[in-house]
């Protein structure tokens, strides 16, 4: 049996999806469906069980998972939200939560492949992973970055694979669901295809109009990685995940319009409360990643984009 947290969510239901196509059913989904349209991330994929997060978490104290066989836990459940300032119910979901998980692969020998975030970097300009690069901004990164050092405070106690993944921009299908937290990819997408109009921040952070960059990474690759890591034997440590490659906002809408065959971008002033935490560039340092045996080129942007507009269309149609 996998076990996929946050399994109907965007990452989580491309991780299941992918199982899928590699012959695997047996596969306990876990997560909150009180947004209730998530289930059309699952409504095509195979699954043995479902357990909302609260009874999933009940199960684990009450030593349910005891001695099953699990072959690997990918931990992709979280509050994701970065605007979201109950720090109570954060850490509680972020951080506590996945102690609980931590400590039932522990027991059970199982991998353990967990989503951090390249939030924890925030006000930092370099994105290696070292004590001196993490600045988060807001809660939401930090009880990520307090989980990645739990972990590690543990490390001389652990003999199984447990990897954190820093996911720096991450793109592609199955997130129409996250609203105001879809990637830009999407969202961008969505404003061409309805107005024609790209909406994009004006200069800010010594960045002209639209050229703000992140590290795009589709989620294909993020994926890949996951299924790559949970293989690895007595593997521990955290890396960022993304291409390496930073790109600007108007590189996505620009590829969008020449993919619609319409379109135009205007820009806005950036919110004053959003300007001060605000991350103007971001582009992962991959050595770790390829230190732990991740070899495969990335997607490119440009292609990502492509493959994701084919899969929308391709729901989009009758």
């Amino acid at each position: 049996m996998y076990i996929v947290t946050g399994g109907a969510g965007f990452i989580g239901a491309n991780i299941v999806a992918s199982l899928n196509q590699q012959g695997h059913s047996t596969i306990l989904v876990v997560d909150n469906l009180t947004k209730g349209d998530k289930f059309l991330n699952l409504r095509d994929l195979k699954i043995s069980d479902f357990m909302d997060k609260t009874e999933f978490r009940e199960q684990i104290r009450k030593g349910f998972f005891q001695d099953k066989a699990i072959k690997a836990i990918f931990h992709q459940g979280a509050c994701s939200d970065t605007m979201e300032y109950d720090g109570r119910y954060m850490m509680d979901n972020n951080f506590t939560y996945s102690k609980e998980l931590l400590h039932l692969a522990l027991d059970n020998a199982v991998p353990l492949i967990y989503a951090s975030s390249a939030a924890v970097y925030g006000a930092s300009s370099n994105f290696t992973e070292h004590p001196d690069n993490e600045k988060p901004l807001n809660v939401y990164g930090y009880s990520k970055l307090l989980f990645d050092r739990y972990v590690a405070q543990l490390s001389g106690q652990i003999h199984s694979t447990v990897v954190g993944l820093r996911y720096f921009n991450v793109y592609g299908p199955r997130e129409q669901h996250k609203g105001r937290m879809a990637s830009m990819v999407y969202q961008l997408y969505q404003q061409l295809r309805t107005t024609g109009v790209a909406q994009l921040f004006a200069g800010s952070g010594g960045y002209g109009d639209g050229e703000q960059r992140r590290d795009f990474i589709s989620v294909n690759d993020v994926v890949r990685i996951n299924l790559s890591l949970a293989k690895k034997h007595d593997l521990q440590g955290v890396c960022n995940v993304g291409t390496g490659q930073s790109r600007s906002f108007n590189d996505i809408a620009r590829h969008l319009c020449h993919l619609l065959g319409q379109g135009s971008i205007h820009y806005k002033a950036m919110p004053e409360g959003l300007a001060k935490k605000y991350q103007n560039f971001t582009e992962a340092d991959v050595t770790r990643l390829r230190s732990m045996g991740v070899g495969d080129a990335f997607t490119s942007l440009e292609a990502g984009i492509e493959a994701f507009v084919a899969s929308e269309q391709l729901l989009a149609t009758p």
